[in-house]
């Protein structure tokens, strides 16, 4: 039986930069997929369905949780749902490729405890509250009430690095970068 692909989780608090470091890790390896998953908030300008994510309403995402095809979803903020399907998962992983996830904590301790050692957890850390605050608020895209609702999050969030695999400290973004492709590349090397 052909060996089956790997599960890369990249977990951080919203604006700690976890998606740069995916991107990052998806260019250096030719054998990675991106978990694509599903919202059920609006599309941001320039996301593309299918891609970015499987935008759906909120009744079409509650009917996928009652049929039990998502791995991990989570009621984000009140109205908005996010989850990895269980199909998406399946999908690469019989192509025996590697799926790479960009979620946050809980659904990352969802998939690692799905999974087991076939996952490898990696928390990504801002190297402070207050450089996250600067990078939500250099995004531009949110007011400053979501503003303020993503910060709240983030510090309840930082108490789940202990039940990561490892942590990146995303402070200086090229040690950063070179930290998750080594770290990737131990763990799907390992696996040969």
């Amino acid at each position: 039986m052909a060996e089956r692909g790997r599960l890369i989780i990249f977990s951080a608090p919203s604006g700690a930069g976890k998606t740069t470091l995916v991107k990052h890790v998806m260019q250096c390896f030719d054998n990675l997929d991106f978990s694509v998953s599903a919202a059920s908030r609006p599309k941001r300008k320039g996301e593309v369905d299918g891609k970015d994510y499987y935008f759906m309403t909120t009744d079409e995402f509650r009917e996928k949780i009652e049929q039990n095809a998502f791995v991990e979803w989570e009621e984000v903020y009140p109205g908005h749902y996010y989850g990895t399907l269980f199909s998406e998962v399946e999908r690469v992983r019989n192509q025996n490729k590697h799926i790479v996830f960009d979620v946050d904590v809980k659904g990352g301790m969802n998939i690692k405890k799905i999974y087991g050692d076939d996952a490898l957890a990696i928390f990504v850390k801002p190297p402070s509250v207050e450089s996250l605050e600067d990078r939500l608020r250099g995004r531009g895209a949110e007011s400053e009430e979501k503003i303020q609702m993503r910060l709240a999050k983030a510090s309840a969030e930082m108490d789940y690095e202990k039940m990561f695999d490892v942590t990146i400290i995303n402070d200086r973004l090229s040690e950063a970068k070179n930290k998750a492709y080594d770290l990737v590349k131990k763990f799907i090397s390992s696996h040969l």
